[in-house]
């Protein structure tokens, strides 16, 4: 019969080995997104059971456990965003059915399909984490008190503003913490964290000023502003930008250090909010299952354009589309009514979708 300190000793090695067998990736946690809502995500059992996590992610689950809500909103961010900006493209963010690895084999490979997922996933854990600390759902942060005093243009800083600052060190904590891990001499984990940093860059030089006035019938004589983030659908904007003009590296010894530098030496290197690569994409065309890569059979795309990412040349991976005639119901003759609604009669029109061919 086993002794307590044999039970105690046991159970941490038979944790390790499962993530050995099981080799978790620095996105996994997005597979936080999978579980239902009545599942708990913080507390030492509940932290443990995450499959999605590595070891040093599970020690901040533990340690950080009130964050870990805003963890697993920002994990439907992703996707949601995701999807969103890549719609109409080929590789248009799919999902695998089940596992932890939720947009499938493509992100073990260094491609600017993973840049971008990298840079999306950091900056909706720095959104979802201030978001909660504005809200006062975190009782370790609150909103942003640094910001005070009068600014240049003459306005009185007060108010609540959004306490990026928090949101930005979880996010180094959290997101960074499997790069970390593995140490900082080898291709992958120099990408990540730098696709990491940029994505949370994305928040920090978009952020907006929102002001209100105060004084008689308006007259705005005293105006106090505070700082706000960004929509996520702007950020989500930025990096999709950021994606289409991603720099392919290579790792380079300089000294006694490693650093990514353009595989082109005639490209300047990389500024620190632009997105960078190791590897070429896959044409994301035919079906592999195996990867994760639903190919493009089926999808709808734009039959009137031939050179934009949605055309059905680029999308169908050639000639390979088909027209038809579909029916749709559309709201129309819309009218505004006193006060306050607007009334819309239902109209069915027959337009023209195209399809690439099976």
């Amino acid at each position: 019969m086993p002794t307590v300190s044999a039970v105690n000793l046991t159970a941490p090695l038979l944790l390790l080995l499962l993530w050995a067998t099981h080799p978790t990736m620095a996105t996994n946690w997005l597979s936080l997104a999978r579980l239902p809502r009545s599942r708990p995500v913080s507390g030492t059992a509940p932290c443990a059971r995450l499959r999605g996590l590595t070891p040093g992610q599970v020690g901040v689950c533990r340690a950080r456990g009130e964050v870990m809500e805003s963890v697993r909103k920002a994990a439907e961010m992703v996707i949601e965003e995701c999807q969103h900006q890549f719609r109409n493209r080929r590789w248009n963010c799919s999902t695998t059915p089940r596992g932890i690895n939720v947009f499938g084999r493509v992100m073990n490979q260094g491609t600017r399909e993973a840049a971008f997922l990298h840079a999306l996933s950091s900056a909706a854990v720095a959104v979802a984490v201030t978001r909660a600390c504005t809200r006062g759902e975190l009782e370790r942060c609150g909103c942003d008190r640094k910001v005070r005093g009068v600014s240049p243009e003459g306005f009185q800083w007060s108010g609540c503003s959004d306490n990026l600052s928090y949101g930005v060190a979880f996010s180094q904590t959290f997101v960074d913490e499997p790069e970390r891990a593995k140490g900082l001499s080898a291709g992958r984990p120099l990408m990540n964290l730098h696709n990491n940093e940029a994505g949370r860059k994305a928040i920090l030089h978009n952020m907006q000023v929102e002001c209100k006035c105060h004084g008689v019938s308006g007259s705005c004589e005293l105006r106090t502003c505070w700082k706000v983030m960004p929509p996520f659908r702007r950020v989500g904007v930025v990096l999709k930008e950021r994606f289409d003009g991603a720099t392919e590296v290579r790792l380079t010894r300089i000294g006694s250090r490693t650093a990514l530098l353009p595989r082109d030496p005639q490209v300047k290197p990389p500024a620190a909010r632009d997105l960078v690569y190791l590897a070429p994409s896959p044409d994301f065309c035919h079906l592999d299952p195996d990867n994760g890569i639903p190919g493009t059979a089926g999808r709808r795309c734009n039959g009137t354009s031939r050179l934009a990412p949605d055309g059905c040349e680029l999308v169908c991976c050639g000639p390979g589309y088909r027209a038809g005639r579909a029916e749709v119901v559309q709201r129309c003759s819309c009218k505004f009514s006193w006060c306050c609604s607007v009334r819309c009669q239902q109209c069915k029109n027959t337009v023209t979708i195209h399809t690439c061919r099976v």
